[in-house]
């Protein structure tokens, strides 16, 4: 804890730090891929960091690009504009790793196999990166998080010395399937970022876009290789797991989609074939699915037109989270409804339609979860069609 202080103390001056913290002979400089929580969807995909440690300076600290703090000017405003920053955080490695031990999830450690030159300019460049003027960026889920940012720190300072082969990547996923490989266990936080992220993710991720999961950056840089005159040899030169974590049954959610939107199906079915038979609309049930799924349509809208969200653009999403779902409800609720809002449901119905038709085919992935609902849509749709006053 003493040797961190001084770290500390050290990054807040910001000199000298090349000429008072010299590594020894004996210090190792790794990366620690740390396993996902199948519990928690902030949690599903893992996380890296550097370690570096040096038994002779008694130091051994984590280098952590995965933290925030929600006391940063405006963060819920840069929040929802996608003006995330997250900065690179200087801890104890003992510290760091407990609660990743205590919470039953995975440690594996790469030890790099860097001479002594080039871990002296890591160390720097970690020193100089978490310096308060330097330790912020900005956080992107798939370009620029804790885990591209190890691989990125390694390509800055190494540059051509270090290679990549990919060959081992025999999967052709797009984006949003890598995503999806974690969320399996958590099928109402998939569900939702299936909805709020548009069809940029569901193009095929690269070899070296892999890399925004710290499972891949692990795989990758076993297969790696640092070059130097001709000579290439294995960038991890050991690897240990530090922690085995123990199988452990997720947790099951109360309630699946499956569950909630067959039940979501079933009753606009009958409310349908009951409000036909009397020919009468159930505007409760109406008001309640329009508002909804207009609140979302009028987010993604937002999400795609007025941040800098880039993979919430083109959201296919939007074509049964209608944003004009919301403001119809004015004119639903009038006594005299206008004659237009017959012909209103009749373009909503048919877009439902042929939305579930071409479903398998469209440029985006739409979570399946989400068929019962749009069916729903589409039955209501028709309902309000048949039993509203006006010209067909």
């Amino acid at each position: 804890m003493k040797s961190l202080i001084i770290v500390l103390l050290l990054l807040a001056a910001g000199n000298g730090i090349s000429q008072v913290m010299p590594l020894s002979d004996q210090a190792l400089i790794s990366v620690i891929t740390l396993g996902p929580d199948q519990n928690e969807l902030v949690q599903a995909f893992g996380h890296s960091a550097f370690r570096v440690v040096d038994p002779r300076s008694k130091i051994d600290y984590a280098f952590n690009y995965g933290v925030f703090s929600f006391n940063q000017p405006n963060f819920y405003l840069n929040f929802a504009r996608g003006h995330n920053y997250y900065y690179v955080g200087v801890a104890s490695y003992p510290e760091f790793i407990e609660p990743y031990v205590y919470y039953n999830r995975f440690i594996h450690e790469q030890v790099l196999n860097l001479t002594q030159e080039q871990k002296q300019r890591l160390f720097e460049y970690l020193l100089w990166n978490a310096q308060p003027e330097n330790k912020s960026y900005l956080y992107d889920y798939f370009f620029n998080n804790c885990a591209t940012k190890i691989r990125d720190v390694l390509t800055t300072v190494l540059k051509n010395e270090i290679q990549f082969d990919s060959t081992f990547i025999k999967t052709d996923y797009t984006i949003r399937e890598l995503t999806d490989l974690y969320l399996k266990d958590l099928p109402w936080g998939d569900l939702g970022l299936d909805i709020g992220l548009g069809s940029p993710i569901d193009r095929k991720a690269t070899p070296y876009e892999y890399m925004f999961l710290p499972s891949y950056i692990e795989y990758s840089f076993d297969h790696a290789s640092l070059v130097k005159e001709g000579i290439k040899i294995p960038l991890v030169s050991s690897k240990k797991t530090v922690f085995a974590s123990t199988p452990e049954p997720p947790e099951k959610s109360l309630i699946h989609p499956w569950v909630a939107f067959g039940a979501l199906i079933v009753a606009g079915i009958a409310l349908s074939a009951w409000d036909l038979r009397r020919k009468k609309i159930s505007i409760w049930f109406d008001a309640l699915l329009l508002a909804i799924t207009g609140l979302i349509g009028i987010i993604l809208l937002l999400l795609w037109t007025a941040t800098d969200h880039h993979a919430c653009v083109k959201n296919y999403n939007m074509l049964w989270a209608l944003p004009t779902h919301l403001p119809i409800l004015i004119f639903l609720f009038k006594k005299n409804k206008p004659n237009w809002l017959k012909n209103y449901f009749m373009a909503t119905g048919i877009i439902a339609l042929l939305l579930l038709l071409t479903w398998p085919v469209l440029p985006q992935f739409l979570n399946y979860f989400l068929i019962p609902v749009v069916a729903t849509l589409l039955v209501r749709s028709v309902t309000l069609f048949k039993l509203l006053p006006g010209a067909r």
